[in-house]
């Protein structure tokens, strides 16, 4: 037989054990933390061209202008306070530069800088091999075949991308899935151009084509055919290919696929 003293210990033993379980059931609640998803790298913004602008042409479209600039398309939308889908009309002028600064400057404190003694020179050192190409999750195709005619050169304004000699009316292929974006010759020095979206910061350009396949809003998938080769805007019959990471030429024969 168990004595009331007995039982009241027992109680007060369990009611003891319960509080402290509550209490690590809470402790355990509140420190739980969520594995996020992997991260994708910070997008870089463009480079301003402060004090310069552009007049809308008819047939232009804001992807044209932001790509033959060398900017992202997001920051020209941003900078120009334009949303989605984009939409700019003919005479319109367009800012390549965002309305105000973000430059911050140091406030005065009304006292003279200290005078530093001049650094001496430090020695000659060897250039830093060049960075790795940036990642682009995407499954690059080569969007012609032919021989290797001309190489991407970094800062060359006229050797952005690769060009692919072939002949006249052979297939021009889109290099991966995406939308295009642009479709026209309204861009000086590349013919008749295609431009592919594949995602928010990767795009792809085709230019000096004999005839365009496919139009503006359209979804195309990887390989398929999206124009035939020629040689408007170029002295030969050819292909010229652009692959740009935010709104930034990179060399394509970093992405595609050796052959």
């Amino acid at each position: 037989m168990i004595s009331k003293g007995t039982r009241t210990a027992t109680g007060s033993v369990r009611a003891v054990m319960a509080l402290m379980a509550m209490v690590m059931l809470a402790a355990c609640t509140s420190t739980v933390v969520r594995e996020s998803s992997p991260g994708t790298p910070a997008r870089i913004v463009s480079q301003p061209k402060y004090g310069a602008t552009v007049r809308v042409q008819r047939g232009d479209t804001l992807y044209g202008i932001a790509f033959r600039n060398g900017i992202d398309f997001r920051d020209l939308a941003k900078w120009n306070n334009i949303g989605s889908p984009y939409t700019i009309y003919p005479g319109q002028s367009l800012k390549l530069y965002p309305s105000s600064g973000t430059t911050a400057s140091t406030p005065s404190t009304g006292v003279p800088p200290p005078t530093t003694p001049p650094a001496t020179r430090p020695p000659a050192q060897t250039p830093a091999p060049a960075p790795a190409p940036v990642s682009s999750g995407i499954r690059w195709r080569w969007p012609a075949d032919g021989h290797l005619v001309g190489r991407f050169v970094s800062g060359d304004a006229t050797k952005q991308g690769i060009d692919i000699a072939g002949s006249g009316g052979q297939p021009v292929r889109a290099a991966a899935d995406g939308v295009v974006v642009y479709s026209g010759a309204g861009l000086v020095g590349y013919g008749e151009l295609i431009i592919v979206k594949h995602s928010e910061t990767w795009l792809s350009a085709y230019g000096h084509n004999r005839k365009r396949l496919v139009n503006e809003g359209q979804n195309v998938k990887a390989g398929q055919q999206i124009a035939e080769m020629g040689n408007t805007g170029a002295a030969r019959e050819m292909l010229h290919f652009e692959i740009r990471y935010n709104g930034k030429p990179v060399d394509p024969l970093q992405y595609l696929p050796q052959r």
